[in-house]
């Protein structure tokens, strides 16, 4: 049937008053039609955006007689089904009876709805007419389509063909005992999600949990410090999903120092922090004890903060295109531009299938034409995040000021799958560049896919920090509220070591940290690299302890020699332990270093706010280590650690800590695996 015999025969069919169940019964099957087709070829269609799955294009711009011709198309389609539901509807608003279907000897099939006569062959061959239209017009726009956006994307499926099909859903009529028949509409399934889905992919290193160390055979602690909290983020968002986290996604350091602590400040940017410690009994394993090492960073007024010149590395592939991802991202850096001097510069470097610079430098004084750029970025294609690494740091260099912060700031998923995949080689990228002044810091978005393995790589190596934003009042906390600590470094490579006094300890465990191991040799190595401390920023380090005659995780051997260190003991005066900590100030290469002895006097006369602080931290790290399977928390329970944050919460301007409460919370409830049925 051709176009001009449809519309004649539409033109002849008297159309009867319709009623809002007519309108929302053709509603359905117009969404029933598109949900299958959508369904089939939703491989298709992943990894590029809405525009994109509509038009096979992931750019908006190159083929704008395909967008309009598939939309006419479409409208069209619809228009049928409209039309073919008004025709069937009743003319009372009342359950729909159909009288069984009649042949009146023309081969086609006649119903009596009501008081009309319906022949429902017009409306297949309507439906076919309209098909093969629809599929003639795709024919066509597919042609004028630039050979290049047709490629194939890194997983095979074609980057810029939308497959036609019948966009009707035929109206299946199902006979009924006697001579009454109803019409079995078609049902339609749940409206699709669009973006990238996935579930179950993400990637996180998998690591032993540190072991206790007998004292007499390895006396020596040695390890980088930790700023980072893109854990307590990730695990945040699967416990507020009903989810446990995978144990590897738990990072028990990250965990407590997520949180702010009223740890005495430094008093000058030269020594730009000072330790506290205090001893307390352990509440996991009687006759133990922990070691609480809190570290506050000298805070440099907003004022006096020196001019930033950034890069925004923002990936735009298929993967980002998630509510969750790339709008979020664009939300988050948006918010960062008013933490900025209106000299400081920001540039955009996205990359998809290939890398390109979205916004040359700009001054924070030029806001509007920042903002333009990042609300023009849309998400297609695959992923060449090294590519658009390598642009970066080459923009950062043109902008370098020794007296500025310069920096490579990358929103992403970490799903590179394009150019430069191998997490060494970018690595070593990444590590080469750092000496340049130029450092790296990386903000982890979605899940389902999130490379959590790559990003650690790449801030640890690039000197900056990896945050996981899975929420705009995350985004505030880590790109404004902490802006100073995110952006200005007071401290680079880090150390601390800690030796312990075999007359008084008989074992040590360090918890946490187990990806910041370091070797003891290290420590005294420059050359070596470790973590940054940024403006304001706090460190918390929890060591658990077995004092000498206490309850050993490892017997005494049968047969070694006893061990007789009273001499040593006699020594130092009853020291528990020897605290180091190694640091270079911005722009130094020689290290210079802090010392403190730790012995029973840190066990008594503690300010309250350092008592209570301890108790945060170590109700939080044992939070963590339930959640990794509560290996080393002894009879510790959800409602133990409820109990004890309760009582430590203390001052809690901004309720991250209330918070806390309440995910422990939903752990108690919450189950092992996601519920991946649609």
């Amino acid at each position: 049937m051709d176009e001009k015999r449809l519309n004649d025969i539409l033109k002849g069919i008297e159309t009867p008053e319709t009623d809002d169940n007519a309108r929302k019964t053709a509603v359905n099957l117009a969404v029933a039609a598109f949900e299958a087709e959508n369904k089939k070829n939703a491989q298709k269609r992943q990894g590029m955006s809405l525009r994109g799955r509509l038009t096979g294009s992931s750019n908006p711009q190159r083929t704008p007689a395909m967008n309009k011709k598939l939309i006419y198309g479409g409208m069209a389609t619809a228009m049928v089904v409209v039309l073919a539901a008004s025709l069937i509807a009743p003319r009372q608003t009342s359950s729909v009876a159909l009288q069984q279907p009649a042949s009146h000897g023309s081969g086609h099939t006649f119903s009596n709805i009501g008081e009309n006569i319906i022949d429902t062959n017009i409306f297949a061959d309507a439906g076919r007419s309209v098909s093969k239209i629809y599929e003639e017009t795709v024919e066509q726009s597919n042609e004028q389509v630039d050979e290049k956006t047709s490629r194939a994307d890194s997983s095979g499926a074609p980057a810029s063909v939308v497959a036609a099909s019948p966009p009707m859903a035929p109206v299946v009529m199902a006979e009924r005992s006697g001579n009454v028949a109803a019409m079995d509409m078609i049902a339609p399934e749940p409206m699709p999600q669009y973006g990238y889905q996935d579930v179950g992919r993400d990637k996180f290193e998998h690591f032993d949990q540190n072991a206790f160390h007998d004292v007499a055979k390895d006396p020596v602690s040695t390890f980088s410090i930790d700023t980072d909290t893109a854990s307590y983020s990730f695990v945040r968002r699967q416990l507020n999903s009903g989810v446990l986290p995978q144990k590897d996604a738990v990072r028990i350091e990250e965990m407590v120092n997520y949180f702010d602590y009223d740890y005495p400040l430094p008093e000058t940017k030269e020594q730009p922090f000072k330790p506290s410690v205090t001893v307390m009994d352990d509440p996991w394993t009687k006759g133990r004890k922990l070691v609480h090492i809190g570290i506050k960073g000298y805070d440099t007024p907003k004022a006096e903060r020196p001019l930033s010149h950034l890069v925004f590395l923002i990936d735009t592939s298929g993967s980002m295109d998630s509510p969750d991802k790339l709008p979020l991202a664009i939300n988050a850096l948006k918010m960062m531009l008013d933490e900025l001097a209106p000299e400081s510069t920001v540039a955009i470097v996205t990359y998809a299938g290939s890398a390109g610079t979205a916004l040359e430098p700009t001054k924070i004084s030029d806001k509007g034409k920042i903002l333009a750029a990042l609300d023009n970025l849309g998400a297609g294609g695959s992923t060449a995040g090294a590519e658009g690494i390598r642009q970066a740091y080459q923009l950062a260099r043109g902008t370098f000021d020794k007296n500025a912060v310069n920096r490579v700031i990358l929103a992403t998923d970490g799903d590179f799958n394009v150019g430069i995949t191998e997490p060494e080689e970018l690595k070593n990228f990444v590590e080469h560049e750092r000496e340049s002044g130029v450092y790296l810091s990386v903000l982890g978005f979605g899940e389902g896919n999130y490379n959590d393995v790559m990003m650690q790589d790449l801030a640890q190596n690039g000197n900056g920090i990896a945050a996981y934003i899975d929420t705009l009042n995350e985004a505030r906390k880590v790109l404004v509220q902490e802006a100073g600590a995110s952006l200005l470094p007071i401290a680079n490579d880090v150390k601390i070591q800690v030796e312990f006094n075999p007359a008084t300890v008989s074992e040590y465990r360090l918890v946490g940290y187990e990806t910041r191991a370091l070797n003891r040799e290290d420590f005294n190595n420059d050359k070596v690299d470790a973590g940054d401390i940024g403006a304001g920023h706090e460190v918390t380090a929890i060591y658990e302890i077995t004092p000498a005659g206490g309850p050993k995780s490892v017997d005494d051997s049968r047969y070694a020699a006893a061990e007789k260190p009273a001499a040593v003991a006699a020594d130092k005066g009853g020291e528990y332990a020897f605290l180091k900590i190694r640091y270079k100030l911005p722009g130094e290469k020689e290290s210079k270093l802090i010392t403190t002895a730790i012995s029973a006097a840190d066990e008594k006369g503690k300010p309250e706010n350092l008592l209570r602080e301890a108790n945060w931290a170590v109700a939080v790290a044992g939070f963590g280590d339930l959640l990794k399977g509560g290996k080393y928390s002894g009879p510790l329970t959800y409602d133990d650690v409820i109990a004890e944050a309760q009582k430590a919460k203390g001052d809690d301007p901004f309720g991250y800590r209330a918070e806390f409460i309440q995910l422990v919370r939903l752990a108690k409830t919450a189950q092992a695996l996601p519920d991946t049925q649609p």
